[in-house]
């Protein structure tokens, strides 16, 4: 499945008969098991329906940094970004892949 950012949006918690969905590079994962911490009032929420990966490299939860983008990072940042997507890939099934 492909989704545009606007469709992946639409999975952000916040209809409960839909799943929840985070993207990292471009890879969408259903993170419904995770709604404590995906959900709404949870501490990720705001990466739900959303490309997190800008703010995950760099451990952010500000809005600005909640993008696709990894134009900029440094090496140390990538790191941190691929053991996230390892993170998710071992506890969160893939689901689809966002279009540019």
């Amino acid at each position: 499945m492909e989704l545009t950012a606007q469709q992946l949006a639409q999975y952000n918690g916040t209809d409960p008969s839909k799943p929840i969905y985070v993207a990292i590079k471009g890879r969408v994962f259903d993170v419904t098991t995770g709604k404590n911490f995906y959900g709404p009032g949870g501490p990720y929420a705001m990466f739900a329906g959303k490309d997190a990966s800008r703010a995950l490299a760099k451990m952010s939860k500000n809005d600005e940094d909640i993008s696709s983008s990894l134009d900029g990072l440094s090496d140390k940042e990538i790191c941190v970004l691929n053991d996230w997507e390892n993170k998710f890939q071992a506890k969160y099934p893939v689901v689809a892949r966002v279009l540019n």
